[in-house]
């Protein structure tokens, strides 16, 4: 993905990199977001959905999305979403309602990806995705790792939440 590359992407797709790293040494999934504006950083979000407390839906693009100051709204569809992943429905169906312009996703998920999913939307989801430019896998030599640690981390934890949340 060269192109997604050469505009300039990079240094965000890295800054998500590094807010995966640091959502792992928290003890949650490697996965980070950053949403950009005007070549800025508005908000920036990373995988906290066991630590510090089992909460399910705080996904890297969903605590950047809640990030987003109130003022900037308005010119949503100028911002610019990066994650390492590519997002699941949820974070999808989100990233669309929010009607941001551009996401750009460091790795491709098989599994558990919006990709898989794309083809059967309701029409409304069908005409916000026609108005979001979705690129990716954009940097999957740095983000495929990250992506089979998500793996090796959801076949050790099994069908519930990590043992840490076992007394919960």
């Amino acid at each position: 993905m060269n192109d997604v590359l050469s505009q300039g992407f990079l240094p965000f797709l890295r800054q998500a990199i590094l807010l995966a790293h640091d959502a792992e040494r928290r003890g949650n999934l490697p996965i980070g977001a950053v949403i950009t504006l005007d070549g800025e950083i508005v908000a920036m979000g990373q995988n906290s959905i066991w630590s510090p407390a089992l909460a399910l839906t705080r996904h890297a693009e969903m605590e950047a999305l809640h990030k987003v100051p109130a003022g900037v709204w308005p010119r949503a569809r100028e911002m610019t979403l990066f994650t390492t992943l590519e997002p699941c429905i949820m974070c999808a169906g989100a990233i669309l309602l929010h009607h941001l312009g551009r996401l750009v996703y460091g790795s491709a998920d098989p599994v558990g990806g919006f990709g898989a999913s794309a083809g059967s939307l309701p029409a409304y989801f069908k005409e916000e995705l026609s108005l979001i430019q979705w690129l990716g896998p954009a940097l999957p030599e740095e983000c495929d790792p990250l992506y089979a640690r998500i793996i090796q981390h959801e076949r050790r934890r099994g069908p519930g939440p990590p043992p840490f949340f076992a007394d919960a």
